[in-house]
C-alpha cells in the first residue's frame, strides 16, 4: 500500500498484482473566501479550505479501497478528484502507469473517461427525471461513440438492466416509477455501460434502507468478482466497508490517519481515532465490550489545529501531538500517521 513512483509489472509477475490506482501527495485546496469588494470593507483576509490535505495510497486491480471518517474530512472530495471532476491543487494520480492529469489534457481523455466510471450518492438526484431508463443507460453509449445501432443499443441496455437484477422492460420506464434501491441499480447499469475498469462509488446505499443496501452491496460484489472491477468506496457507514473492503483508509480532516488490510484494521485498529469510530459501533454480540461515543467535534476546516489535526480530542495526546504533525509511517501490516503508536504509548 505505500506509493513511490508507479510501479511497472516485474518480471514474471501477473498484471493482477500492479496496481491499477496509484495516489501520491493529492491535495486539494478550495478558496472560500468573501466577495473582493466584502473583504476590503471589512478588512478581511482570504479563506482557503484544504478540503484533502496530503492523500497517498494504491488500489491493486481487482480489489476495493473503502475510505471512511465524519461528514466533512474529504472523502467525497478525493472521489471526484480520482475521475477528473475536480483537479488537484497538488499531487499526483496514476492509472494504469499514467498520470492522469496529463491524460485530462490530451487527446485521450475520453479513452480513460470510459475506463473509469462514477456512481454518485443520491439516486434521487444523478437520474434524469425526464429521460426514460432506456435513454439515461444507453448515454455513455452514444457519447463515447460505442455503438450507434439502434437495434444493438436496445439490446445492451436491456443486457445491462439485466446485469443489475432489473428486467429489460424497464428499460421503457421513467425514474420516479422505481424505488431508491432500483435507481440505484440504473445508476450502476448506468456506469457499467462503458464496461469500465474503475468504479469510484461516493456512498451509493447511504441514501437506502438497510435491507436494500444489502442488496446493492451484494450485486456489486458479484459483479467485480465476474468483470474483474477495481472499486474506490466512499462511505461513514463501518458495516458496509466491512461488507466490501479489502483494504481500508481512515481520513480526518482531508489527511489519512491509518490505512490497513480490512482485518487487521476491525481486528487492531492503531489510531486513536481509527479505534473511537469503531468504539461507538452497537454490540449486537453482547461481549461487555465498553462502548466510547466518538468524542468532541470536528475542528473548525478554516482553522485547523497545529500539529495533529486530532489532538483535541484524543486521549493519548501530549505536547508534540500539538506542535508536530505526523506522517504516515509502517506499524506492522498498517500505516498509520499518530505520535503515541510511533512511541508506543498505546
Amino acid at each position: 500500500m505505500s506509493v513511490g513512483t508507479p510501479q511497472a509489472a516485474p518480471p514474471g509477475a501477473s498484471l493482477a498484482q500492479v496496481p491499477l490506482v496509484q495516489v501520491q501527495d493529492l491535495a486539494k485546496v478550495f478558496d472560500v473566501s468573501a466577495p473582493w469588494l466584502e473583504r476590503l470593507l471589512g478588512r478581511k483576509a482570504r479563506q482557503f479550505v484544504h478540503a484533502v490535505d496530503g492523500v497517498s495510497f494504491t488500489i491493486t486491480r481487482g480489489r476495493t479501497l473503502a475510505l471512511v471518517g465524519e461528514s466533512g474530512c474529504g472523502k467525497s472530495t478525493v472521489a471526484r478528484l480520482l475521475v477528473g471532476l475536480y483537479g488537484a491543487s497538488a499531487g499526483r494520480v496514476f492509472f494504469d502507469g499514467q498520470d492522469a492529469a496529463q491524460v485530462w489534457k490530451s487527446g485521450q481523455a475520453q479513452t480513460l473517461r470510459r475506463r473509469m466510471q462514477m456512481i454518485f450518492q443520491d439516486p434521487y438526484a444523478s437520474l434524469n427525471p425526464r429521460w426514460r431508463v432506456r435513454d439515461i443507460v444507453a448515454e455513455p453509449l452514444r457519447e463515447h461513440g460505442i455503438l450507434s445501432d439502434a437495434q444493438a443499443m436496445q439490446a445492451r441496455v436491456g443486457d445491462l438492466l439485466q446485469q443489475v437484477g432489473l428486467a429489460r422492460v424497464d428499460a421503457g420506464k421513467f425514474p420516479h416509477q422505481f424505488s431508491g434501491g432500483q435507481r440505484q441499480r440504473i445508476s450502476i447499469a448506468r456506469a457499467l455501460a462503458t464496461q469500465p475498469e474503475f468504479l469510484v462509488c461516493d456512498e451509493p446505499t447511504s441514501a437506502l434502507d438497510v435491507s436494500v443496501q444489502a442488496q446493492v452491496l451484494n450485486i456489486m460484489k458479484d459483479l467485480q468478482r465476474e468483470q474483474g472491477l477495481t472499486y474506490l468506496f466512499i462511505s461513514h457507514n463501518l458495516a458496509v466497508v466491512r461488507h466490501v473492503a479489502d483494504e481500508v483508509g481512515v481520513m480526518y480532516l482531508g489527511r489519512l490517519v491509518e490505512l490497513a488490510p480490512k482485518k487487521a484494521l476491525f481486528a487492531t485498529p492503531r489510531h486513536p481515532y481509527t479505534r473511537m469510530l469503531l468504539d461507538a459501533i452497537p454490540d449486537i454480540h453482547m461481549t461487555g465490550r465498553a462502548r466510547t461515543p466518538v468524542q468532541g467535534e470536528v475542528p473548525n476546516p478554516l482553522a485547523p489545529p497545529a500539529g495533529c489535526a486530532f489532538h483535541p480530542r484524543c486521549p493519548h495526546a501530549n505536547s508534540r501531538c500539538s506542535a508536530e504533525r505526523p506522517v504516515l509511517a509502517v506499524h506492522g501490516d498498517a500505516q498509520v500517521a499518530c505520535h503515541a503508536v510511533e512511541e508506543g504509548r498505546i
